[in-house]
């Protein structure tokens, strides 16, 4: 195989090798595209490289046109239409499949190219962890390669050397990547939605929204952006109960979860008359200070008691105890507040109220719907809404559900994939779909998104009240929990996410993605035979860290946010003088070793056209040609000859050794062997 391979033609060997690239481009896409369409994708690139090995002429327009114009029916057929992010991609697959039948010149390969190129960056809308970027790294240098082939003439390198030469253009280029990567400033959020510095000198900046859809507090949770800080007079409650509540969703239309009856841009409306809502226990008081986030939220601990007035941005409260400010918060704001850890919302609800925390799209979800149905039964034999929580919750707790950062796609009923098919997700995909069940039984439901835990600080003293404990709120500790609503007690909170991944309240989302110790190989391998246990431990362990590992890559690489970016500035900046010094040696240190070894390789002592051939005669060695001692380079020209080397490479091989001998015998001038020596590096590769 590997000897046919060799013998190809360079026209067909280039083609082949840009069929292989585009097969790497399409090959992820294969998960998100209609199976139908990965065929048809795949079916022009076979195609294309049948007729190229047996030589055969390509298909003529009036072949191909048909063809693209059902493809693109069915594109419109599979979606609805041809605009939009996922039939985009599905309309540049198939343009990139369709392509590769039609290339003729170097322009069709330079559209062939580039066009891969795109679609390869489209492959970020589904997939940026860490195996997804070593793919792409492998297609990118396959891509370049093949791009680098059409650069040369007649007579070009073989395929490994021409990936060395390419992994040399890279190793220059990542230095100058990495420096721009650590260095230039970022900013909160990507570049088009970045907000321009008030006269406050504030940035705004973006949180939570009014509306949910898997992946967004996901998203959230990879930011240390601080949120607010809580300064607490009394004592603060445990870790499990510090929900501080932000937004209340209830309107759902099968994939995103919206403020109910809150049109997007539209102040908050006053709500008439008091809520309907019965305190007890112990308050506890705090301080706030918020953060400008470019909103109208007040984040307060579930449920508040009173919270101070903002001067000149009065706040209204919703009946679902949301406090929205008039005014956007453009600058840091401070205020008390005081809540209460027991409470009773909303007891007396109606059934016409009820209604609101029931509705479902119509066939939206049919598995999840019937499942939930299902579980708690009808008539006399119908569980009791609370047996019907505590049954959903224990199918939680019992099926292989994981808490990750990263959870699979969804489809079109997104509850369904993610209840019987992908099993992972994060906080929103629980709560998300605990309410849909419970919808889906009978008992009013929604999605409260906030905050959940924070950071204990060291102990302060907070004015007028003497020492307590500070709590730093990052946007990291973004959380969604469900809220369901029972006959005589009212609004009761459930989080779902406790039933998966208890940790994540009782202590922080670190916590709940544990880093596994490191095992020495002998109990890696008793872990992995069963001698301890089973192997079950080893793989649970390898899947954490493999999870850690992506949390690290999200945070550092993905989503490298500035406070991340000045924390690590800071920390070179705080280093000790001598250790910076030391640093600051051993970086000049190694860049001294490596202008030297390049001024050693260019200047190394010898005659320098005596260098190029005894590196010709090794190069010739490895290949089992070994030069005689009594061969000069006419003999020795006429004996590779006579060897197995493909045509292009006897051409280069001739024409080094003629040259050569020119300047070996011959009376040259030194611009003459410059120019000779500049030559034969370059055959050099061909040979």
């Amino acid at each position: 195989m590997r000897h046919w391979l060799s013998n190809l033609p360079r026209d067909k060997a280039d083609i082949l090798l840009l069929l292989l690239a585009a097969a790497m481009v399409l090959a992820p896409h294969a998960l998100h595209l209609p199976a139908w369409l990965s065929a048809a994708t795949a079916a022009p690139l076979l195609w294309r490289a049948v007729i190229t090995v047996r030589g055969q002429r390509q298909p003529p327009l009036r072949v191909l046109l048909p063809l693209a114009l059902l493809g693109i029916a069915g594109v419109h057929a599979s979606y609805g239409t041809l605009l939009g992010r996922d039939p985009g991609v599905a309309m540049l697959a198939l343009l990139l499949a369709m392509k590769s039948l039609e290339m003729h010149g170097r322009r069709d390969v330079f559209v062939f190219v580039f066009l891969s190129f795109f679609l390869l960056l489209a492959n970020f809308f589904h997939a940026q962890g860490i195996l997804s970027a070593a793919w792409m790294l492998a297609t990118v240098l396959v891509l370049l390669t093949a791009l680098l082939s059409t650069q040369y003439g007649a007579v070009q390198p073989r395929l490994p050397q021409r990936l060395r030469l390419l992994g040399r253009m890279l190793a220059l280029a990542v230095p100058l990547a990495a420096i721009l990567f650590l260095f230039v400033p970022r900013v909160d959020g990507p570049l088009w939605s970045a907000r321009h510095e008030g006269a406050d000198g504030a940035h705004a900046r973006t949180g939570l929204s009014d509306s949910m859809q898997p992946g967004a507090i996901a998203s959230l949770a990879l930011s240390g952006e601080t949120v607010f800080t809580a300064r607490f007079s009394t004592p603060i409650p445990p870790q499990d109960q510090l929900y501080w509540r932000g937004v209340v969703l209830g309107d759902y239309d099968g994939s995103t979860w919206t403020r109910s009856g809150a049109g997007a841009g539209k102040r908050p409306p006053a709500i008439d008359g008091r809520i309907d809502i019965a305190l007890a226990g112990k308050p506890v008081n705090y301080a706030v200070t918020l953060q400008p986030s470019g909103q109208r939220r007040i984040f307060a601990l579930d449920v508040p008691r009173s919270i101070e007035r903002l001067p000149g941005n009065p706040y209204v409260v919703s009946a679902a105890l949301e406090v929205l400010t008039i005014q956007p918060i453009t600058s840091t704001v401070h205020y008390r507040a005081s809540s209460m850890p027991r409470y009773r919302l909303q007891a007396g609800l109606s059934p016409e109220q009820q209604q609101q925390w029931l509705s479902l799209p119509p066939g939206s979800n049919p598995r999840s719907v019937a499942w939930a149905r299902a579980l708690r039964g009808s008539g006399a034999q119908a569980l009791a809404p609370q047996a019907a929580i505590a049954a959903v919750l224990d199918h939680f707790r019992r099926a292989p559900f994981r808490y990750t950062l990263q959870p699979p796609l969804l489809g079109k009923d997104g509850v369904d994939d993610f209840l019987f098919g992908t099993q992972a997700g994060f906080c929103e995909h629980y709560a998300g779909s605990f309410v849909v069940l419970m919808r889906a039984m009978g008992i009013p439901a929604r999605v409260v998104t906030g905050y959940q835990g924070g950071a204990r600080d060291a102990a302060v003293t907070v004015t007028g009240t003497g020492t307590g404990t500070s709590l730093t709120v990052r946007q990291s500790d973004a959380h969604a929990w469900s809220e369901v609503w029972l006959a005589g007690q009212g609004w009761a909170r459930v989080d779902p996410t406790n039933a998966v991944a208890p940790l994540r309240t009782e202590r922080n989302l670190d916590a709940a993605l544990p880093a596994a110790p490191v095992a020495s190989p002998l109990q890696a391998w008793r872990a992995l035979v069963g001698l301890d246990g089973g192997a079950s431990g080893a793989v649970d362990a390898w899947r954490q860290q493999w999870q850690q590992a992506e949390h690290a890559w999200s945070s550092w690489v993905l989503d490298p946010t500035p406070q991340r970016q000045r924390a690590m500035l800071d920390g070179v900046k705080n280093l000790p003088p001598n250790k910076l010094a030391l640093a600051c040696a051993m970086l000049a240190l190694l860049a001294a070793l490596a202008g030297g070894l390049v001024y050693w390789k260019q200047h190394r002592p010898g005659d320098p056209l005596d260098n190029l051939y005894a590196r010709f005669c090794r190069q010739q060695a490895r290949r089992g040609y070994s030069r005689a001692p009594h061969e000069g380079p006419h003999g020795y020209a006429a004996r590779l000859a006579a060897g197995t080397a493909t045509p292009e490479a006897h051409a280069a091989i001739a024409r080094f050794l003629a040259i050569y001998a020119a300047m070996k015998y011959g009376n040259a001038s030194p611009d003459e062997q410059f120019r000779a020596r500049r030559s034969l590096r370059r055959l050099l590769t061909q040979c």
